[in-house]
């Protein structure tokens, strides 16, 4: 005899939440299939339907019907098991090790929880264990830059130098230039944020020119200096460096940080500074703008203006750009602080040498 079909009371908050589960991408296929079986059991659908519809058994639907009811949506959660992990051989730990170390599986170019599984012949949970206690990762890697300046080691200590103990009657700005900004327009709207979806946009875009920003980055402050040009050379540079000198104290010696383009020591660059006795150009050494504190400033107008942002002509951009750098200077700026001496850099760079 066939069980009576069982009447399931789903609330409009728990419909809503086991919603948001199925439309969200990164919600588990398991807890998607459980959640299924809850709103089908509220909608009425027998037990054998729901069973083919999902994929369960007949008693894995009971369950978790079960489940929701005595525990609600908590209950779709698996439940912590019990006992004692299986602990491996030392003979086993220590192939783990060495073939995640020393070799490459020749089906991919680095090693996987599965891949190593199956190598070993462990399961994945007893990989990630090993890899856990000997803090590997071999699925992520870091890029890295040395510096080959033959001054490293100079530079780096009167950079830091600067940020540590800035001159008296000085002002210090961190200089570059973000050249080549794009004005990058969708090819179709925006779909906005809603509960249990993120914003969408389509993955292909037109552009409408570019624009260069050159940013002067004050550390005391946290203020910035900007000015967007249509290029990058020599000349917009010089008309940048009149910009800062009519922008600032002219009582105070001007201290820039900068890197080495060489629209920066041109002869008619050198010809103008030579006039003006209060500027004075600190270089960082070749292949190290994280030295640049205005690079962390960048950072933040890429992620805050730029990513996200949808122009339309090259006018939007720069609107966008002075907007922003106004914004950044009226409420947030705050002043700069390094932490890290010139010792521990300069020791970090012989240690990467030596690894090489």
């Amino acid at each position: 005899m066939a069980r009576p079909r069982k009447h399931v009371t789903v609330t409009e908050s728990d419909r809503a939440q086991l919603e948001a589960l199925l439309q969200a991408g990164k919600t588990p296929q398991k807890i998607v299939a459980r959640a299924t079986v809850v709103l089908f059991v509220a909608a009425g659908m027998d037990v054998g339907g729901i069973a083919k519809e999902t994929g369960f058994s007949r008693n894995a639907v009971y369950r978790w019907r079960h489940r929701y009811e005595t525990r609600g949506i908590d209950g779709l959660q698996d439940e912590p098991r019990s006992g004692r992990p299986v602990e491996l051989p030392g003979k086993k730990v220590r192939e783990i090790l060495r073939r995640t170390v020393h070799e490459i599986p020749h089906e991919a170019t680095h090693w996987s929880l599965r891949l190593m599984a199956k190598y070993a012949g462990v399961s994945v949970h007893q990989v990630r264990r090993v890899w856990d206690a000997a803090n590997l990762k071999p699925h992520r890697i870091k890029s890295f830059k040395i510096s080959t300046d033959p001054q490293f080691a100079e530079k780096v200590q009167d950079v830091v130098g600067l940020y540590l103990r800035p001159p008296d009657n000085a002002m210090v700005l961190s200089v570059d230039e973000k050249t080549q900004i794009q004005a990058l327009d969708r090819t179709q709207p925006l779909l906005p944020v809603r509960p249990g979806q993120i914003e969408r946009r389509t993955h292909d875009y037109t552009r409408h020119g570019t624009r260069s920003l050159y940013a002067a980055f004050d550390i005391a402050s946290g203020k910035v200096i900007g000015r967007v040009t249509r290029r990058h050379r020599a000349q917009e540079f010089l008309a940048f460096l009149r910009q800062i000198d009519c922008s600032t104290d002219p009582t105070l010696d001007l201290h820039l940080i900068l890197d080495n383009s060489s629209t920066h020591t041109t002869a008619e660059v050198k010809k103008w500074l030579s006039n003006r006795p209060r500027f004075h150009l600190h270089f960082t050494p070749t292949s190290a703008s994280w030295l640049n504190a205005v690079e962390s400033w960048f950072s933040q107008l890429e992620r805050r203006a730029l990513y996200r942002g949808v122009f339309t002509n090259v006018t939007e951009l720069r609107n966008e750009l002075h907007r922003f750098i106004s914004i950044h200077n009226q409420e947030l700026a705050r002043p700069f602080r390094w932490t890290k001496s010139a010792q521990s850099i300069i020791a970090s760079q012989q240690r990467l040498v030596s690894e090489l």
